[in-house]
């Protein structure tokens, strides 16, 4: 994956499949960075993350698509991996209930919503690729 090695990546290919939260960090018009929590799916090599469509960071990316995104340490302060790369929008992708893999990786988190896959998809009906440029490990 992009400048790791094959050990590294392997490891951490594992973690994109079963780590359940990152942070993505955009930046407002006005150059701060903002930073939230999103669930997301490790997709042929991009971060596929839905978003609610008059959010701040589907709001930020249509003025700055360069974005970071971040996965939490391993527990004991090691292996905090930080994306830097470019998102896009998705007009026409299936909502998050509508993709298999997503739906299976979420399916407890959602239910503990309280609210049925159709109305998650509903309420986060933007779907955002990222495409990495470089990782870091920590």
């Amino acid at each position: 994956m992009l400048n790791l090695s094959a050990e590294a990546s392997a490891a951490l290919d594992e973690r994109l499949r079963t780590v359940g939260i990152a942070w993505i960090t955009t930046v407002t018009p006005g150059g701060q960075p903002q930073s939230s929590p999103v669930w997301f799916l490790w997709d042929d090599g991009e971060f596929l993350v839905y978003a609610q469509p008059h959010s701040w960071k589907v709001r930020n990316i249509r003025v700055n698509p360069q974005v970071s995104l971040h996965l939490d340490s391993d527990g004991e302060g090691g292996q905090v991996a930080t994306f830097e790369g470019s998102a896009r929008i998705c007009g026409g992708h299936p909502p998050g209930h509508e993709v298999a893999a997503y739906l299976e990786k979420y399916r407890a988190r959602i239910a503990g919503t309280g609210m049925a896959p159709e109305q998650i998809g509903a309420e986060y009906a933007v779907a955002l690729r990222i495409t990495p440029t470089r990782v870091r490990i920590y």
